[in-house]
Order: structure tokens, then sequence, then C-alpha cells
């Protein structure tokens, strides 16, 4: 939304792990070597650990680009599973059939099937990396698992590396006595460290250059120095508190980032030192923030503009806010998470709704945060929104397996944003949290330009968009229609037939969806990609056949607008 006004041409501060944004500090370029040696390694482990925000999932993401030909890569991103779930989850992004010799397969139906697979590569002069992140989530018989897969060979090389990703708990779990055998497979490690001050201020340039600043520094000396101060050298945290400064800047009119503002910002978005008293107090700061944000979004003169002062002071006399920026399309990364908001507002509606009183603000507001804070945890009824736009019955402890049933698919993903869920314009399960609170999920049912319904098992809200954000971990949960035939993972157009239904679903569709005609079917994949915000790989990932699915016109329900 600022980015008009600073001179950018793209967000530069996305907290997708976008490997085109990635900062190449010496660390970075360290941890790309040790993940690019177990692309071509020969067995056994590679550990990649770091604190959260460090940067591992944007390193891995950038290793994914430089694949070398001829190697096979299975990515696990949610590794909570049991050793059966764990191995059928290798086989589908593998692409490898299991046949179970009894009525279900079992571990041993799921090996066999593995090193035939494994064997027939080799044979083809190829090998096979699995990656798994957020590996600290493992568990010991998991683990030891992943050692016995490390087994399957021939006389001359293993033939599976296996690249575990994770923050610190990773070393310390691989570092109990019962995971020694596992912890001897271990070929490389490195530990991603924090930047330093200096760092952290050539990745704030850095990311701004990229994102097509020409002119000096929006920051003042100052103001980065508080930025060092804030994020700790962290990246994630360097995101978040530079485009909260950004957007502070933007609403206040002014084109240099100061201290004052630096730390205004890290009181919203950290919550360093802002001498809280109290519900009241985080109510206002909330309220206020929301004021801010719809003003700067839809542009309309006499919205309050009380984020950035309403730490410090009460609602601030109406003013104008500067013209909306023209919307500008921002690719971003895998697991295909995120999208400019910007691009978004080009889609939204002539019509917008009133804006919420400030009254009935603070009173959604408020009843929300009490459902919050009383209502039991878990999904429970949830699913059932998403079941109704469906038409099916997502019946059992597992909507995603009874969405199978009923032919559907279940994507899950983590980093996602507004923006994206604007793109996919499908109803969606999201995991909130107030503060510290208990995590709690929610059907986001319909979207617009400025506010979102969520719908509990017994309740429904209808809350501003900066609500939303404030709350949303970034995990969320939908389902789509795949296409005939869909076993899993993504469509590769190295394989004849998937180009040939890919390039028959592209030649369908209007040049402004991203469509070219005729030409290379990767080629003309990655322009759709470009233009639907989605990292422009040239694999129909889950996120890309459901664009695919929504520039097609194919019937799947949408969100509704308020």
């Amino acid at each position: 939304m600022y980015q008009r006004h600073f001179g950018l041409s793209g967000e530069p501060f996305s907290i997708a792990p976008d490997p085109r944004m990635l900062y190449m500090s010496e660390r970075h370029r360290e941890a790309l070597a040790h993940l690019l040696y177990g692309l071509r390694g020969g067995g056994g482990f590679v550990v990649l650990t770091g604190d959260v925000g460090t940067g591992k999932t944007t390193v891995c993401r950038c290793m994914l680009q430089q694949v070398p030909a001829g190697c096979n890569v299975a990515y696990v991103f949610n590794p909570a599973l049991n050793v059966i779930e764990l191995l059928r989850t290798i086989c589908d992004e593998f692409h490898v059939p299991v046949t179970p010799a009894g009525p279900a397969p079992t571990r041993k139906d799921h090996v066999d099937a593995l090193n035939a697979y494994l064997l027939r590569t080799h044979a083809q002069g190829q090998h096979n990396v699995l990656i798994v992140d957020e590996a600290q989530n493992l568990s010991v018989p998991v683990l030891e698992q992943l050692r016995l897969l490390t087994n399957l060979e021939t006389d001359e090389r293993k033939l599976l590396q296996i690249v575990l990703i994770g923050q610190p708990e990773l070393r310390r779990l691989l570092a109990r006595p019962e995971l020694e055998q596992v912890a001897q497979r271990v070929i490389a490690r490195y530990h991603l460290e924090p930047l330093g001050d200096a760092g952290t201020q050539q990745y704030v340039a850095h990311r701004l250059a990229a994102a097509g600043l020409q002119g000096p520094l929006p920051f003042d000396g100052a103001a980065l120095r508080r930025i060092v101060h804030h994020s700790r050298g962290i990246p994630r945290r360097i995101n978040l508190l530079a485009d909260r400064a950004l957007l502070g800047a933007f609403s206040l009119g002014r084109t240099q980032v100061d201290r004052g503002i630096v730390d205004r910002a890290a009181a919203e978005v950290f919550g360093d030192g802002t001498g809280s008293d109290g519900d009241a107090a985080r109510r206002r700061r909330v309220a206020a923030g929301v004021a801010a944000s719809v003003a700067a979004v839809v542009g309309l003169a006499g919205v309050a503009l009380a984020t950035w002062l309403a730490v410090a002071h009460d609602r601030q006399a109406p003013r104008a806010a500067a013209p909306p920026p023209e919307p500008v399309a921002v690719t971003a990364s895998a697991p295909e998470l995120a999208a400019a908001p910007a691009a978004d507002d080009a889609s939204a509606p002539a019509a917008e709704p009133a804006p919420f009183a400030a009254a009935a603000l603070d009173d959604t507001i408020d009843a929300l945060r009490r459902h919050l804070a009383d209502a039991p945890a878990g999904d429970a009824g949830v699913w059932r929104h998403l079941a109704e736009a469906w038409g099916v019955a997502l019946d059992g402890d597992d909507p995603c397996a009874a969405a199978e049933r009923a032919l559907l698919r279940c994507h899950r993903g983590e980093g996602g944003s507004v923006a994206l869920l604007r793109r996919l314009d499908r109803p969606a399960v999201v995991t909130l949290r107030d503060e510290d609170g208990p995590l709690h999920v929610a059907a986001l049912t319909a979207l617009d330009a400025r506010r979102a319904t969520l719908q509990f098992a017994d309740a429904s809200f209808t809350v501003p968009i900066p609500v939303l954000a404030g709350l949303w971990r970034g995990e969320f949960a939908t389902l789509w229609r795949p296409p005939p035939g869909y076993r899993g993972g993504a469509l590769n157009p190295a394989d004849a037939a998937q180009a040939r239904w890919l390039g028959e679903q592209l030649d369908g569709l209007r040049a402004d969806a991203g469509a070219t005609a005729g030409g290379n079917v990767r080629e003309r994949l990655r322009a759709f990609q470009a233009v639907q915000g989605l990292p422009a790989d040239g694999l129909a990932g889950p996120l890309t056949l459901m664009q695919l699915n929504r520039a097609a016109g194919i019937d799947e329900p949408r969100l509704a607008s308020d």
C-alpha cells in the first residue's frame, strides 16, 4: 500500500520466503553451499538449523531453484507424522505407487515400493533428495525410520540423500543417546546465525533495492540503528518491523523514517516498551491500527490516522490520506504462499462497504477477543462450513481424508497472507491467536476490500482486514478440485502427458489471466504464475492448479463479499 509513495515497484519486506529477495550474507552463502552439497552428496543426512526467522526456509527455496538435472526432490513441510504417514508422504512426493499385500499398506509395502523406485531412477542416472522442513518436530521413531531409508543402497552409493532443516531444538534432538546412529549419518551440518549490525543495515538496503528503490534509503541512520536493536538481526523480525515503519511514515505523509517511527512500529509489532495498561490499551492500539490501515488501503479522506500515535496518544483529528498506490503485481515464494497486497486492490469491488463506526469496531474487537479467550480449542464444527460450501460430508476425525473420499484435495499452507487468500478466492480454515492466548481455528467464508467474515463452531464475526491480519498466524487449509488422474505433488511439463494436459488448460484461458498461445508449456506456465502472483517455477503445484481452476471457471466455492 505504500510502494508508490516511496518509489518502489514491489513489496520490499514480505515475510514470504522469496529466493529472489534473498540477501546473501556470508552466513547464508555458507548455508546454501551446505544444502547444494546435499543435493550432490552420496547419502546420509545434511542438517541446517537456525533460530525462528533467520532465513532457513528462504535458503532452502533458493536451493530448490538450483536443483541440478537428474535430481528428484521430495519436500516434506509437515513432519508431525507417524512412521506410516511419513512413508506415505515420501512416496506421494516421489509419485511412487504403493500396492499393498494386505488390506492396508504396511511399512514394508511402502519401503519396498520406494526401494524399487530408487533403484530404477539410479539405473537411469538420476539421484533423489528428501528435504524435511521443521525437522525439530520429528519423533524418535520417525528419525530412526529415516536412518533406515539411508541404508537403501547399491554397491557404489547410497540411493537417498536426506536434508533436515529445523530450529535449534533439532541439534538437541540429534544429540540424544537413542539417536546416536542417526547423528553418525550426518555428513554436513550448519547453524544459521542472525545477521550482525552491519549485515542488518545491508539487508534493509538490499531488500529496498530489489523492490525497485532508486533514490536514498527512506530510513535515517538512527532509524537503522533502532531496527538493528529491535530485530536482533533476525530477517523475519527485520521484515515485520521495516514494513510497519514504512507504513507508519506513509500514513503520516512522510518520506523519511526516523527513530520515533521505528520505535512506535516496534511497539505495535513486538510489544516492545508499550507500557500496556491492560485490555483497554490493547484494544485502543488494535482499533487505531485498523483505522490507519483502512485509510491507507482505500485512500478515504476523513479516516483518522491513529496507528503510529496510538501508543502515546488517543485518536487524532481526521486528516486526508494519501491517494492509493497503483496496483503492482509481485510474485512470491513456495509453498506458493504470498502475493503483494497492492496487486489485489485492482480486483476490489467498485462499491465498497461503509467503514466500521468506532463504537461498533470496539464492540466487535471486544466480542472476538472474549470468544478467543473463552471458547474451547479445536476445529470441531469449523470444517462444517467448508463442507457446506462444497456440498459434501466431511465426516470423521480427518477432514482431509474425508475430502479425498469426495474426490477433492485438501491443501495446508503456512506463512500465508491475506493477499494470497484473496487471490485464491475460496473458503479456508485459518489459525488464530490473540497475543499469548490459545490457538483457535475459524472458517474464512467472506472477504472483500475492507473486511472478512470468520465463522467458528458457534459464533460468527465480521472484522476489518487488519484485525484478521493481526490475529492470523499464516496457517491455512482449503479444499480444491484436482485434475483427472492427479496423484499429488506438482505436475511437471517435462512429463509429456502432464505437459499435454497443462497446455490444453492454458489454451483455454484469456491473455489477461497470464496465458499465452503456443510455445513451450513450462514458459507458458511461468507466465501464468507470474500474473497470478505465484512463484514462476514452471511446476503446477496445488496453488497453481487452484488458480488454473479459477481462471478456467471450474465450479468451486468462492469467498462471499460482505
